[in-house]
């Protein structure tokens, strides 16, 4: 990954989608198979690194109003998109100085080795550089002697035997966990040259594999690797991609609680279908007579943040545009209070300086006191999509294979600052006519 602030500047000036292949070069033979990327640097309106440090006072506290701005504008450069994140994502607090940020990230490191050097005991492949894709142990916790080289590797590490003594079951859903994090790594994100590298595709797994120790409800479910993988890429310490990771699962992990009886994106579903039948109620009820009420095809979209629907440059230009619409001050206080307290019921007075500080999204639903978390842009941003199919959908669709063949026509086609732009139009026809009814 790339800093230099001279090279930003070429880049900017050139303005071209080219240019960010220096950053994230795709591998030769999958050229023909990657989105096109619409994404592009603007001079005046990308966040560069020197508007970036420009918006921090001389003790560190940054301002978080100008910064959303230039995000919502044209997005952020690659060479600071990593630092910037850990502030859109809650991380850090913008109040704060570099000093008190300086010790916060002591402490989340050492709090991070902690949780690894647990894990290395019970797995010592960790940390190695290596990663596992087989099982390891049984669903009875008896160990699966050498079904593969790198298990191999793992019982020499071990004195022959990986840790015999899980009787714990936390232990043993974490150990059984450990080899489907390393099939879903090494298919994750694979057209890029950055996971040509074993080091990188490990350095992915390791964070993961902690995550899922660190997360005792939910642990590690299937499409966490597509939200981790451009943390690992950003940021260059194992440490910061964690924690960054870490709070960007603080907004989605309700997605991945999945059960027998319920998917974890249920209640976003059920808000679309609720926004839908109240701005396109027409549509809403073509889609019920199709037996789509329940709006299953949209799962993916809101699963692991429309990573399939484009480029990966793309992808994350809407990421941060959704972030910072998206974009609460309260955001960190309030993180902090649920590790310190079990508590988020941090609050502040909320007066016209401080709205500034809250992104277009956001601002919005404090005005009008709409807050219910499974409303996020997202959702908005699917139902935008779905209105900009009205007409095909309405006509072509017969059955559900219609209705997700004529949504699944989006991926690579879309535009991602315009599909966030269309996303606020629909939450403010929604806000308008919900409020009448």
């Amino acid at each position: 990954m790339l800093g230099c602030e001279g090279l930003a500047g070429v880049l900017m000036k050139r303005a071209g989608t080219s240019e960010l292949d220096v950053f994230y070069p795709v591998r030769s033979e999958c050229q023909a198979d990657v989105p096109k990327t619409r994404f592009k640097l603007r001079a005046g309106k990308t966040l560069s690194a020197r508007r970036w440090n420009s918006a921090f006072s001389q003790d560190g506290h940054l301002d978080i109003a100008k910064v959303l701005r230039r995000i919502q504008r044209g997005g952020v450069h690659p060479s600071i998109k990593g630092v910037v994140w850990e502030f859109l994502l809650g991380c850090f607090d913008p109040n704060s100085t570099f000093e008190e940020r300086s010790q916060l990230r002591e402490r989340r490191r050492e709090q991070y080795w902690t949780w690894k050097s647990e894990c290395q005991k019970m797995v010592p492949v960790i940390g190695s550089g290596k990663l596992i894709t087989a099982p390891i142990i049984a669903d009875s916790g008896q160990t699966i002697k050498k079904n593969s080289s790198t298990q191999s590797d793992l019982q020499e590490q071990n004195g022959g035997q990986v840790n015999n003594a899980v009787s714990d079951k936390k232990v043993t859903h974490w150990k059984q966990a450990l080899h489907q994090i390393g099939l879903d790594v090494v298919r994750t994100d694979q057209t890029l040259v950055f996971y040509e590298s074993q080091t990188n595709q490990a350095k992915l797994w390791d964070v993961l594999a902690i995550y899922a120790w660190m997360d005792n409800d939910i642990g590690y479910i299937q499409g966490m690797s597509d939200i981790c993988s451009p943390m690992i890429i950003l940021l260059e310490k194992e440490e910061e991609a964690f924690w960054c990771f870490e709070h960007a699962m603080r907004r989605l992990r309700e997605n991945f609680r999945c059960s027998t009886s319920s998917i974890g994106v249920q209640a976003q579903l059920s808000t679309l279908s609720q926004i839908i039948k109240v701005i396109d109620p027409k549509l809403h009820q073509h889609l019920e007579d199709l037996d789509g009420g329940e709006y299953l095809f949209a799962f993916r979209m809101l699963m692991v943040l429309f990573r399939r629907e484009f480029s990966f440059v793309d992808a994350l230009y809407l990421w941060e545009l959704m972030w910072a619409m998206e974009y609460n001050p309260n955001i960190f206080s309030s993180y902090e209070a649920q590790t310190n307290a079990g508590d988020n019921s941090v609050a502040s007075e909320i007066n016209e300086k401080l709205l500034q500080q809250f992104g277009k999204f956001e601002r919005r639903n404090v005005k009008t006191g709409n807050i219910e978390r499974h409303r996020a842009l997202a959702v908005f941003l699917v139902a935008s999509i779905l209105e900009t199919k009205n007409k095909r959908l309405l006509k072509e669709a017969k059955g559900l294979d219609d209705v997700v063949r004529i949504v699944g026509d989006v991926t690579g086609n879309l535009d991602a600052k315009k599909a966030c732009k269309e996303a606020l139009k629909i939450h403010k026809k929604y806000l308008r006519k919900a409020s009448k009814s």
